[in-house]
């Protein structure tokens, strides 16, 4: 199974205690030395634009592409890098030993930057989000410049009867492509009854979501059937269609 979640705009800037012998290194390292040197040519007025950021944000993500150094105490794992209302669901620092083992093996986290990440990849802190319109030598954004290689990363990475759990928003996974895999593909969807109908609330899904990736690691979930066995605060297995599986309350 692999399981694949967004990255988060808000990063944990404080230092997170792990260790370093279960370390890993990111995968796509000539992509990301290409991106950080491109964005190292922004100004702080060009990054604002770029990504639509406030003057201390701006000047904060320069900051970041002039100061890069993987060698940094600031470099930490990437699951424990990010923060926002799918990794508080996720509680990654609650995790044992081989519950980390296990996440480390099936889960996956998109990036604009980094492509994709396991959990315990090591990365530096950074804003980069995937559907940012950023000219590169591959095209108008990100979309683009990252073309089929995520793709074909996870296909390489993945076997025929592995089951894929998409716990990302669209920004994210559409950069997979998984409509051009083989591999079965698996939607959970977390809907609220509001105002007389079941819709998705984006505040209430994320967290949803990251529960939903802790479920999944905590009982070691390798049988998509089991997914069903899903509570969290209110939220119980609705009805399967297509390739969504839908909770609600």
């Amino acid at each position: 199974m692999k399981i694949f979640i967004s990255p988060a705009k808000k990063i944990n800037e404080e230092k997170i205690l792990y260790d370093n012998t279960k370390s890993s290194k990111f995968y796509f390292q000539k992509e990301v030395d290409y991106l950080i040197n491109e964005l190292k040519e922004y100004s702080v007025s060009e990054i604002k634009k770029l990504m639509n950021l406030s003057d201390n944000l701006s000047h904060l993500n320069f900051d970041r592409f002039q100061n890069w150094n993987l060698k940094s105490d600031k470099v930490c794992p990437s699951i424990y890098m990010f923060e926002g209302d799918v990794y508080k669901g996720l509680k990654a620092t609650s995790f044992n030993n081989d519950q980390l083992d296990f996440a480390q093996q099936n889960l996956r986290i998109i990036s604009g930057l980094y492509g994709l990440l396991k959990p315990l990849d090591l990365i530096y802190p950074y804003r980069l989000e995937m559907g940012t319109k950023m000219i590169t030598n591959k095209g108008k954004n990100l979309y683009e410049f990252w073309g089929n290689k995520l793709r074909d990363f996870l296909t390489d990475e993945i076997s025929n009867d592995e089951i894929i759990i998409n716990l990302a928003s669209n920004e994210y996974s559409k950069s997979l492509k998984l409509k051009t895999i083989s591999n079965q593909v698996i939607t959970p969807v977390f809907k609220d009854f509001k105002n007389g109908r079941l819709k998705v609330i984006s505040f209430f899904a994320k967290r949803a979501r990251g529960e939903m990736a802790n479920f999944i690691i905590i009982n070691k979930i390798t049988n998509c059937n089991d997914l069903k066995l899903f509570n969290y605060d209110g939220y119980k297995y609705s009805e399967s269609s297509n390739n969504e599986i839908v909770f609600t309350r």
